[in-house]
């Protein structure tokens, strides 16, 4: 199986788990089995693992960088709206500069760790 062949077929699955569970707790609340309310705010999470999904396996660098900002705008939103270190909307929007400098400190040694064949655009 190809590499982007198995990226689709994993990006399938997790989506599919993810549907089948938000199905799952929709059908509990529905039977008063369960109060879905309280699983809101734990959304930022699916960024995390889609985020997670992008990383893993052999992606180009491009989807690695994707994949890490993913995941940082998910951890950053769970952090917020839980209010996790006092971080706010307010007062939390310098993480962003700092991971954009990240980025382009990290980008030369994520473009040489990862193939540059499937590079299709530079970004």
């Amino acid at each position: 199986m190809s590499t982007e062949r198995s990226y689709t077929a994993r990006k399938q699955l997790m989506w599919g788990l993810v549907l089948i569970g938000l199905g799952v707790i929709f059908l509990l609340d529905r039977a008063d089995l369960v109060d879905a309310s309280t699983f809101w705010h734990y959304w930022p999470l699916l960024l995390v693992v889609a985020g997670i999904n992008q990383t893993i396996g052999y992606p180009s660098a491009r989807e690695f960088r994707s994949g890490l900002w993913t995941i940082f705008i998910g951890l950053w939103l769970f952090a917020v709206f839980e209010e996790l270190f006092g971080l706010t909307f307010g007062n939390s929007w310098p993480l962003f500069l700092l991971m954009a400098g990240l980025q382009l400190v990290l980008a030369p040694l994520i473009s040489r760790r990862f193939p540059a064949t499937k590079e299709k655009d530079h970004a």
